[in-house]
């Protein structure tokens, strides 16, 4: 019986890894002839890829990890965002990648089936083309976002309008919500020219791959399917780790403590606030959350990181607390919250007492919640989160908004959006909370046999292995 490989080339940041890591997983996993192989690009600033994949390496026997050789770094007057930096970097793996797949092309006991390229390295289709592998698109983030990158060159002045059509969305998109490289596209020209040149080769690819699922993203899903330029789609989500950091960055004195103390409390009561794997905010803006979660009286456990020490590398956590929160807040909240760092996410979501999330609308964040039903307030902090957080709240009301287009460097949220949005958030209408636990079940029946994301899953393995 023949032996199928499918091979990975993934932008190499933890949220895009991750998800890339684990469809991988999810797609050998139902065809016993189907092996993986994720190519994997080093940035030294970012040792939290490497811990996951170290500890995915080691504990997964139907994947496979080539640490690609390195290359010399884009110069400096070569880009100004960092989509342009990691464009240009995954660009100058372009012989690696070639030399990569031509040896497992040799490998007589294998075919080579595909090459899966993520949102950032469509330069690698070249590659893909050179050597007669077929090429797929595994797009990590909604299909509101995926239908509004293809629709980018048809996008009216932004300067002049207050509000767009995009097809991937049933109501009109507010200017305030669109993403920096769209917003200040003047001084991120470089991201906003490479987002549309990634985005304009989307469409030659074999197929599009996409984690979501069809009962979440209907509307956008449609927009995309009407659209007869652009290859066969198929959603397969939700595709989550759902064990996270508590399993490849293991903190053993953090975690039992957090979770430990969220044992004592009672169902459904605690706020999480949490933004993200890259997400920090600064200091004027701590002491305003502080304030409005003191104000709010409710049970809290917030991941607090700083900035990161240098450009393009992790948030980093802090030593201390005294000189980020006002005098005497710890003491204060002492028995109603925790401040800590960096949290297994996905095993914090999953505890029974957290009955809300302050989040950064990260899509993987936006899955893992929607998966155990805990309900968000949106808190947008870069990327494409801020139409995260318009689709959650005013598309499919499955959350709430503190804010809908904060931005790192915009107006401060003020300690009274804090407190009303945690205390929305904590005694949440019936009708959304109704909504968000029938996601969840919708979540777990599209991965199950005869579901929508199964399906998909069964078709784009028929199509792999033919």
């Amino acid at each position: 019986m023949t032996k199928y490989e499918v091979v990975f080339i993934s932008t190499p940041t933890i949220g895009n890894m991750v998800p890339t890591v684990e469809f991988a997983n999810h797609l050998t996993k139902h065809h016993p002839q189907l092996s993986a192989t994720i190519l994997v690009i080093t940035i030294p600033k970012l040792p939290l890829v490497n811990t996951y994949l170290q500890s995915r390496s080691s504990s997964s026997t139907n994947l496979h990890f080539i640490h690609l050789p390195t290359v010399d770094p884009p110069a400096p007057d070569q880009y100004q965002s960092f989509i342009a930096y990691i464009s240009l970097l995954i660009q100058k793996h372009k012989t690696n990648i070639k030399n990569t797949l031509l040896d497992l092309i040799k490998t007589d006991s294998v075919k080579l089936a595909a090459l899966f390229v993520d949102m950032f390295s469509t330069t690698i289709i070249d590659v893909a083309n050179e050597v007669s592998v077929p090429c797929y698109l595994f797009f990590a983030s909604p299909a509101s976002f995926l239908g509004f990158t293809l629709h980018l060159p048809k996008l009216e002045s932004v300067e002049s309008e207050t509000e767009f059509e995009i097809p991937s969305f049933r109501n009109p998109i507010p200017k305030q919500v669109l993403p920096n490289m769209v917003l200040k596209w003047k001084s991120e020209e470089d991201a906003y020219s490479w987002i549309l040149y990634h985005a304009g080769r989307y469409r030659e690819t074999k197929g599009i791959v996409v984690n979501t699922l069809q009962e979440l993203e209907p509307y956008a899903l449609q927009s995309l399917y009407d659209d007869s330029q652009l290859p066969p789609v198929y959603t397969i989500g939700p595709v989550i780790d759902l064990v996270g950091p508590a399993e490849w960055d293991p903190n053993p004195v953090q975690y039992n403590y957090i979770m430990e103390w969220l044992d004592l409390q009672p169902l459904a009561s605690v706020v999480f606030l949490c933004f993200g794997s890259l997400g920090s905010l600064e200091v004027k803006q701590v002491e305003k959350i502080a304030i409005g979660l003191e104000r709010a009286g409710v049970r809290f456990l917030w991941a607090l990181r700083g900035p990161p020490k240098a450009q393009s590398a992790d948030p980093r956590d802090y030593t201390s607390y005294d000189n980020v929160l006002p005098d005497g807040f710890l003491t204060r909240a002492a028995g109603m919250g925790i401040v800590c760092g960096w949290v297994p996410q996905a095993k914090v979501l999953a505890h029974k007492a957290v009955g809300g999330f302050v989040s950064h609308c990260g899509w993987n964040s936006i899955l893992e919640s929607l998966w155990y039903g805990v309900p968000i307030a949106t808190w947008p902090v870069y990327a494409e989160q801020q139409m995260n957080a318009f689709q959650m709240v005013r598309e499919l009301g499955l959350a709430v908004e503190i804010r809908l287009d904060y931005r790192v460097g915009g107006d401060l949220v003020q300690a009274e959006e804090v407190e009303n949005g945690v205390r929305t958030l904590m005694n949440l209408s019936d009708e959304i909370r109704r909504k968000v636990k029938d996601m969840r079940e919708k979540c777990r029946v599209a991965l199950m046999e005869n579901g929508s994301s199964y399906t998909n899953l069964m078709s784009l393995i028929q199509e792999l292995t033919k």
